[in-house]
């Protein structure tokens, strides 16, 4: 699947889920689906991840449209990266978007899935964490599979 539509879907995916607990929920209400493990519990998050730099809307809006603009510039060599890199920033992408749209829509973030020991955290944080962790794994153990080899090491000559 290509990068682009994973990410669209993902950001659509993300919108559709928090649109149904707006449209279902009040705010405040949490719903037991395993009681005193998982509930669903609507928040609105003006922050970051654990609502780090709170009300700091644009500050959050212009660091996720640089990294937007980041993948966009070096699309041509993600495009031509192992499938895992290519997963990765799709998810990531997605997440992205996901959020950025609730934050220059409202200036706030839906949040939804309540583990109870964690803070609420939505879809588009699950994208964008699994991402992140295809990056790491693909830089980490997979360094041959980019494009222009491994950093750091020469290429062989043949």
């Amino acid at each position: 699947m290509p990068v682009l539509v994973l990410a669209i879907a993902i950001a659509i995916v993300d919108q559709g889920i928090k649109y149904y607990v707006q449209s279902h929920m009040t705010l405040g209400m949490s719903i037991p689906v395993i009681d005193r493990v998982f509930h669903i519990t609507y928040i609105l998050n003006p922050g970051a991840a654990f609502s780090i730099l709170e009300n700091q809307t644009t500050l959050l809006v212009a660091a996720a449209v640089g990294m937007l603009a980041a993948l966009a510039y070096f699309y041509r060599y993600i495009a031509a990266g192992p499938w895992l890199l290519r997963l990765g920033v799709g998810l990531f992408a997605g997440g992205a978007i996901g959020n950025l749209f609730d934050r220059v829509t409202t200036g706030y973030v839906v949040d939804f899935l309540d583990f109870r020991i964690w803070p609420v955290f939505n879809s588009a944080d699950v994208a964008i964490v699994t991402g992140v962790g295809c990056l790491m794994y693909t830089m980490l153990f997979l360094p041959e599979t980019l494009p222009g080899g491994s950093p750091g090491r020469p290429e062989k000559e043949g």
